[in-house]
């Protein structure tokens, strides 16, 4: 039944934006407006438009469709040479990506996923309202130790399940529902609080070092977007518990039988030898000068450690279970990106898009619409990773027409792209947490829609008074 509703979930957004695209070319083509664009630019928005539908609909295998982008960019005079087309692939962001997937494959081999569970078991024996508060307290900072959302939900189903049980509450209480909420939606905004937290941060910070806004360090990063994120995420969390405590069932609220010890897992020093280098890469970035010492180097060093014969934890068959597809969707995403900023096209769609804004408005009515040409931008795509690297360089040239500082508008993009969760196929723990079915389709929507819009207003508020 859940497959089923994901289908339809693709289907609405692929025939939502067929139907969008064939009403704007319409409406491009009667109004005249086309004639601004040069031939150039008019053949970039048209395989702009063209790579949207294939990551939406995903007619075919997205790494046939990676490389299909990258011959429509030879085919199309848009690229002279194929070093120009495949220059989305010398993006350190790429490598970033794939170097923290090995290292987190790493520690969970070594069994730092058994040891936050543990930690987690632990603080339970306090009640429920120790893991109520807990909980988003925990997952707010999990990030930082375990940089993949979806790992942090695998790790965390189970051990929810298991506290339920021993609380002796129903399959579908408020406590299981509101602990799904946590690991599932509150988990994927706070893969922001730092750049290495996952794909979607890696991406965006690298973004914002290619189009020269600024060089942020680990620590320069944090200090921008974690107290809003923070901030958002606990009052959500707050709202969210009382919500689903409205809605819940009464027969959810049982006496508290007699707390069952749980089997923990001795640590060896193994664990401890890795977890240590694994800290020291972190300290690494938070300390050194990015311009003395790349942001890549730390976890090269760290793989070449973790790879040594008598560690082992990363080999060949490691590597070879990496996601490539994901590689080649987000190599040609980059050049598409790079040829849509290189020959003008997204400075001239931000030049539409900016009419959109009334003569003399104010910089609070600019952001609000902005705030709302992003959110409606980013609906259609599947995962933010793609949706940053189409929606950044269009809404980053809006910085000169609207006098906003490049790092507040940066950052807005960001907030509201990585937040977004409407439906669940808009991020990967999203779609996860609805596929246990825990939460009735109501309660996720209500929770997801509310969700979206509140970061979106956070991220509106920060643009104006925090960054």
């Amino acid at each position: 039944m859940r497959v089923r509703e994901m289908l339809l979930f693709k289907n609405i957004v692929r025939y939502s934006l067929l139907c969008i695209t064939a009403i704007a070319l319409f409406g491009l083509w009667n109004a005249g407006i086309w004639r601004e664009f040069t031939p150039e630019q008019l053949r970039t928005l048209l395989l702009l438009l063209f790579a949207i539908y294939l990551w939406v609909a995903a007619p075919i295998p997205t790494g046939a469709s990676s490389i299909l982008i990258l011959a429509m960019l030879l085919l199309l005079g848009l690229v002279d040479t194929m070093e120009e087309a495949v220059i989305g692939f010398l993006s350190p962001a790429l490598y970033f990506i794939f170097m923290l997937s090995l290292i987190s494959k790493s520690l969970v081999k070594v069994g730092m996923d058994r040891v936050i569970a543990g930690f987690l078991l632990k603080i339970s024996r306090g009640g429920p309202a120790f893991v109520i508060i807990g909980m988003p307290l925990f997952i707010s900072v999990l990030p930082i130790f375990l940089p993949s959302a979806v790992a942090r939900f695998k790790m965390l189903l189970p051990v929810t399940v298991s506290l339920n049980r021993i609380y002796g509450f129903t399959e579908k209480s408020v406590f299981q529902k509101y602990c799904i909420y946590v690991i599932g939606m509150m988990n994927q905004n706070a893969t922001m609080i730092i750049y290495t937290g996952g794909g979607f941060p890696i991406l965006a910070s690298q973004l914002i070092r290619d189009y020269q806004i600024a060089n942020l360090g680990w620590m320069d990063w944090f200090l921008l977007i974690a107290p809003p994120l923070w901030i958002g995420a606990f009052i959500l969390a707050f709202l969210g518990w009382n919500y689903l405590k409205r809605v819940g069932n009464t027969e959810d609220k049982e006496p508290i039988p007699k707390h069952e010890e749980m089997e923990t897992e001795e640590i060896n020093s193994t664990f401890w030898i890795m977890t240590g280098a694994f800290v020291l890469m972190i300290l690494t970035w938070i300390v050194t000068d990015q311009n003395r010492v790349p942001l890549l180097l730390p976890p090269m060093l760290l793989i070449v450690f973790y790879s040594l014969p008598r560690i082992g934890l990363i080999t060949n068959r490691t590597i070879r279970s990496f996601d490539w597809e994901n590689f080649l969707l987000l190599g040609a995403s980059f050049s598409l990106g790079y040829v849509l900023e290189a020959n003008g096209t997204a400075q001239q769609l931000a030049g539409m898009l900016v009419e959109l804004i009334p003569d003399n408005a104010g910089i609070v009515i600019k952001v609000v619409i902005i705030a709302l040409i992003v959110f409606v931008l980013r609906f259609f795509f599947v995962v933010p990773s793609s949706a940053v690297i189409v929606i950044f360089p269009i809404v980053m040239s809006y910085s000169e027409l609207i006098g906003l500082p490049p790092i507040q508008l940066a950052f807005l993009i960001i907030l509201i792209i990585g937040s977004m969760m409407v439906l669940p196929i808009h991020t990967t723990t999203s779609y996860l947490a609805y596929d246990t079915g825990i939460l009735s389709k109501k309660e996720h929507y209500t929770i997801s829609i509310f969700s979206s819009l509140f970061f979106m207003v956070i991220a509106i508020l920060s643009t104006l008074y925090y960054w």
